[in-house]
């Protein structure tokens, strides 16, 4: 059973406070800040390997973006699957949710054909949780979002558990489909020493839009039915005071502070 798992690379969360916003292009600043491998994409991949062990196949993971994007799928071959593909053309950049989807959906078709796609349910830069389900629309194919469980029960039918607020839903899919896990699926492994050696000797292409059928107003900004509007620094006119010692004396001290501030 062949699986394809769909990686991001994305600024790390822990310096997501360095980030800015270029008011003039509108796009996101990156410069230095370091980027990881999307968290809850290493999940995905996690599940993917974890299949491959009960059902004979190829992982293949797959990732669109700049060229340094390389780095997220070497992680993800580290682990353990088997190949890896880039897509890096100039022509995806700007991509919103739809176009990005819709180039990989007509990767997967004409380079990676599946049983299984599996996604991260979310990415730590986005979040809204759009790629995977239409991704699979494109693909017209079923799918389940949000999966903390996955059983492939034959060559054609899977069961996916997923958390809903309040609860839990199963639902059964016939393959091919499309999975986004969350992070209740399983704890990733940590690449060793082999198989970061390993690499070197696994395929690991790039494609750009051409190669994979795509016309340039189908891509990136200009595919994008979504467009940043305008972007705005938000600057807080607050200040803050912190009181301490006994209760009743800081509680006194307060009132008689808000009213010398006119806050009463």
């Amino acid at each position: 059973m062949d699986t394809v798992v769909c990686i991001k690379q994305v600024p790390h969360p822990d310096h997501f406070s360095h980030i800015t916003l270029d008011p003039v292009t509108k796009a996101i600043r990156r410069d230095g800040v370091p980027l990881v491998v999307n968290p809850v994409d290493r999940h995905a991949v996690e599940a993917a390997l974890q299949l491959r062990d009960r059902f004979p196949g190829k992982v293949t993971v797959l990732t669109m973006g700049p060229p340094q994007a390389r780095e997220a799928l070497e992680e993800a071959l580290a682990m353990g699957a088997d190949e890896g593909i880039l897509l890096c053309d100039r022509a995806f950049a700007g991509a919103d949710a739809y176009a990005t989807a819709l180039t990989i959906a007509a990767a997967i078709r004409k380079l990676c054909p599946a049983s299984l796609v599996l996604c991260g349910c979310e990415t730590a830069d986005s979040g809204t949780r759009m790629v995977g389900p239409m991704l699979a629309e494109f693909l017209d194919i079923p799918y389940a979002t949000n999966v903390r469980r996955l059983d492939v029960t034959g060559e054609d039918a899977c069961v996916a558990e997923a958390d809903l607020d309040g609860g839990r839903m199963k639902v059964e899919l016939g393959l091919p489909a499309l999975i986004t896990v969350s992070r209740a699926m399983n704890e990733p492994r940590i690449p060793d020493v082999m198989g970061i050696i390993g690499v070197a000797d696994k395929t690991l292409s790039t494609y750009g839009a051409e190669e994979i059928d795509l016309p340039p107003d189908k891509t990136g900004l200009a595919g994008s039915p979504t467009r940043v509007a305008g972007v705005w620094e938000f600057k807080k006119d607050r200040r803050s005071e912190v009181l301490q010692g006994n209760p009743r004396h800081v509680s006194s001290d307060a009132v008689a502070r808000l009213r010398e501030l006119g806050g009463l």
